[in-house]
């Protein structure tokens, strides 16, 4: 989800997992949830493991790790459920075994931390999420895939890495350098699948009152607080409001995007935070006037599932957060609301733009890997079109985007038909849909810390002096990780 996103409301914040492991900055990664030869490293002093990727010589064949077995660390989730009853199939293509070990998400990234940290090699591949990678990556626990994948040994030729969308491929790649964009550096995961922020709505209630979504974000405003009316319990939106970095990453920061907003700026060689520019600040207000005059009443308590219950018990009229998270609402059986919603693409930024934040679960593999050979065969099968094609096909709606173009052009497009706006929304905001977060090493911990500044500002604190303040906190932290 976080998926973005598909995850419960209790779990530990970073803070409480730095706590369990005894560990501290780069070294832990938050469980809050719910990214030739050489070196499979990731820099910044990591343990250096060699890559292995030009070892393997001759003809691409399926079977060159015939009577491999390899670990999965994997969690619970539509995308692994999708993939589970097509395990069987990997392993009669490639002799390989897969052990597919789950992890309950509240304990997931806890365990996996762990893991990679003693640098053992118990599991060869793993799920992660991109910003996942700014964590892991620079202690050299991830390996870079790309020497895999240059190498036409070892990647099958109609593998067409370039199907995946360009953003989703820039998004899982960075070189870990201070202030440098993502799409540098090595790619240290495999899209697996992914998800779009942008609005669901009630279409029978919008029908019936003869109006339509709104185009721009004052007009969404306005739009929201027309539809509240706390007498009958109903209000006009649900966006995130937990003290959570997954606050801030979908609705938030795809309209934060479009609105012109920046979080950071690199000025000389330090990044500046600028979520106090005055184009933010002026953001921030109308966002949170918004969940107050619109939003739920207990918003900062609100995370994903919150707001798609709200939306299919007809509590809420539209939810701006990930698409794939509200269309298990649409299906009949799964809500009240059934067959009464539909999506758009969400308020345009002033210039027009569409600019929409993603989250993408992704495939990497352990640096330390015992069987690379067979870990690379399974991540590049499960990300593969015709793997792909029958978890869309297996998983019915529960796999999310596909990451492949051709995918979500052939199968994905088939279940759409009970969907109004779906196929349109995604084809509107998907050549401007990557990462919109300047990537650092510190982003759990000031997320999160950006997360508690809304609520703060909620709660009746200046909008100006609270994200001032949480600027500066947020310079002086991630320059000092550096």
């Amino acid at each position: 989800m976080t998926r973005d996103d598909l995850w419960t409301p209790s779990r530990p914040s970073r803070r409480d997992v730095l706590r369990m492991l005894g560990l501290g900055g780069a070294a832990v990664a938050s469980s809050s949830l719910l990214s030739a030869c050489g070196l499979g490293v990731g820099g910044g002093g990591g343990p250096a493991a060699e890559n292995g990727a030009a070892e393997v010589t001759g003809t691409f064949d399926w079977r060159m790790a015939e009577g491999t077995e390899i670990a999965v660390l994997q969690t619970p989730h539509p995308y692994q459920v999708a993939f589970q009853p097509l395990l069987a199939e990997f392993t009669e293509l490639t002799g390989i075994t897969v052990r597919a070990d789950l992890v309950a998400e509240a304990d997931y990234f806890t365990r996996l931390n762990t893991e990679l940290a003693s640098g053992a090699g118990n599991y060869d591949a793993f799920m992660t999420g991109a910003y996942f990678i700014w964590t892991y990556g620079p202690p050299g626990w991830m390996e870079d895939l790309q020497p895999w994948l240059d190498n036409p040994a070892a990647t099958n030729p109609e593998y067409d890495f370039e199907d995946i969308y360009e953003g989703l491929r820039r998004s899982t790649r960075w070189d870990f350098q201070l202030g440098s964009p993502l799409g540098t550096g090595g790619q240290w995961a495999i899209p697996w699948g992914f998800e779009t922020n942008v609005i669901c709505y009630n279409k029978a209630e919008f029908d019936r009152r003869g109006i339509r979504p709104a185009e721009t974000f004052d007009e969404l405003v306005q739009l929201a607080t027309d539809l509240t009316d706390r007498a009958n319990n109903t209000y006009g939106i649900a966006f995130r409001g937990s003290r959570s970095w997954a606050t801030i990453h979908p609705g938030f920061m795809t309209q934060f995007t479009r609105e012109g907003c920046v979080d950071y700026t690199l000025e000389g060689d330090q990044l500046t935070a600028t979520m106090n520019s005055p184009q933010a600040v002026e953001f921030t207000r109308k966002w949170v006037d918004l969940a107050r005059a619109a939003g739920p009443t207990s918003w900062t308590t609100y995370e994903y599932p919150d707001c798609t219950a709200d939306l299919g018990a007809g509590t809420a009229m539209m939810v701006y957060d990930a698409d794939s998270a509200t269309y298990p609402q649409n299906i009949a059986g799964n809500s009240a609301q059934a067959g009464n919603l539909a999506w758009h693409p969400g308020p345009a930024g002033p210039d027009g733009n569409y600019g929409t934040n993603l989250w993408t679960w992704s495939l990497a593999m352990n640096s330390a890997a015992k069987n690379k050979l067979a870990a690379w065969l399974f991540i590049q099968w499960a990300t593969g079109k015709e793997a792909q094609t029958k978890a869309v096909q297996t998983g019915q709606l529960g796999f999310a985007d596909p990451t492949r173009a051709s995918v979500f052009d052939g199968a994905f497009k088939q279940t759409l038909g009970d969907f109004p706006g779906y196929q349109e929304t995604f084809e509107r905001v998907i050549d401007s849909t990557d990462i919109k977060f300047t990537p650092q090493k510190q982003f759990f911990e000031t997320t999160e810390d950006w997360a508690v500044a809304l609520q703060d500002i909620y709660a009746g604190q200046d909008v100006q002096t609270r994200l001032d303040a949480l600027a500066e906190a947020n310079t002086t932290a991630i320059n000092r990780a550096s």
